[in-house]
């Protein structure tokens, strides 16, 4: 992993406007990348996960909008470029991976003809070097070129996850922004999937932002993990100590209600309740009316992200506890 940090999201506010007025979808988030990083976003569906990538990527459309903070992208703040000089950095320093590729990908264009489209919008490259590169990346992913004839219909959704990736590797970009890519590949897809995207970040040393409401996924991975409740980032950790010693009661709820095939049986135990409204999100601490380990001041403090051991939380147990407030005291 390198040392230079390559993304720096500070303060970042997404809110859709509905009928019944602002809805906050993720609110005042801090996040920070390096170079050749694998971090992963955990939350349940409804936290705000894709809305903060699709933030993040400039691919928000309305009613969504950013309404504050900020995204420094190589040095360059995403938030403030104008369309055309978004296309200069998509695909070429940047890509994404959507969540569903049936949908992501042209049902009536061959695989060939939509990395071709890709390579001719976005490079000067000959129609022989594309059909070279396109032919190299399908390799990269362990895809048989002879499928870039192949239409999406006719690959299993493992093959069209694969060139999803393929499409997003064509430039070899320092970042790529994945979506729940393995949703709907059963277990054995879903494994072979993330070793391949692991192996191939080594071997090309690009970061990966990964969004996943499925903690398992991430166990093996991910070098930090950041859980997301409610519109904000609830926790920062190592990997390491986020499935060891997890710091918000949050993430020890979604720890418990996930079964392991090894060890003893244990109970599931699952989380009580549901995400609040984002209309009308609870005071204090969004998580204190789920909370098994919910104090007095709960309903009335809101939480800022408390620096524990260098990992970062946001939990009134640790003001209790000692833990000192992070750099920045914004909700995230």
């Amino acid at each position: 992993m390198g040392d230079g940090l390559l993304l720096d999201v500070r303060g970042l506010t997404v809110q859709y406007e509905t009928e019944s007025g602002p809805l906050v979808a993720v609110e005042q988030v801090d996040l920070q990348l390096r170079e050749g990083e694998f971090l992963g976003i955990v939350g349940e569906s409804g936290c705000g996960k894709s809305t903060l990538l699709f933030a993040i990527a400039r691919l928000l459309v309305p009613p969504a909008r950013i309404s504050s903070g900020s995204v420094v992208f190589r040095g360059r703040d995403m938030v403030e470029l104008a369309e055309k000089e978004l296309r200069q950095v998509r695909w070429r320093d940047f890509s994404v991976v959507m969540q569903s590729a049936m949908n992501a990908l042209n049902p009536v264009m061959t695989v060939g003809a939509q990395l071709k489209d890709v390579c001719e919008q976005h490079s000067t490259m000959s129609r022989r070097e594309i059909a070279l590169r396109s032919a190299q990346v399908l390799r990269l992913v362990s895809v048989d070129p002879r499928h870039l004839d192949s239409y999406p219909h006719q690959l299993s959704g493992g093959m069209r996850q694969r060139a999803m990736i393929a499409m997003a590797l064509l430039f070899t970009p320092q970042l790529v922004i994945m979506d729940e890519p393995t949703t709907a590949l059963d277990v054995v897809a879903q494994r072979s999937l993330m070793v391949q995207i692991r192996e191939l970040q080594k071997r090309l040393g690009f970061a990966v932002l990964f969004v996943t409401h499925d903690m398992s996924l991430l166990r093996h991975f991910a070098d930090r993990v950041a859980v997301m409740y409610a519109g904000q980032v609830v926790e920062v950790s190592s990997t390491a100590q986020v499935f060891g010693h997890p710091l918000h009661p949050y993430s020890r709820g979604l720890l418990a209600a996930f079964p392991s095939v090894t060890g003893p049986r244990v109970h599931l135990v699952g989380l009580p309740g549901a995400p609040p409204d984002l209309l009308r999100p609870p005071r204090g601490c969004r998580f204190h009316p789920r909370c098994p380990e919910v104090m007095r001041s709960c309903p009335n403090v809101e939480p800022p992200l408390y620096e524990v051991g260098g990992d970062l939380v946001r939990c009134l147990l640790y003001d209790e506890r000692g833990g000192r407030a992070g750099t920045s005291e914004r909700s995230s």
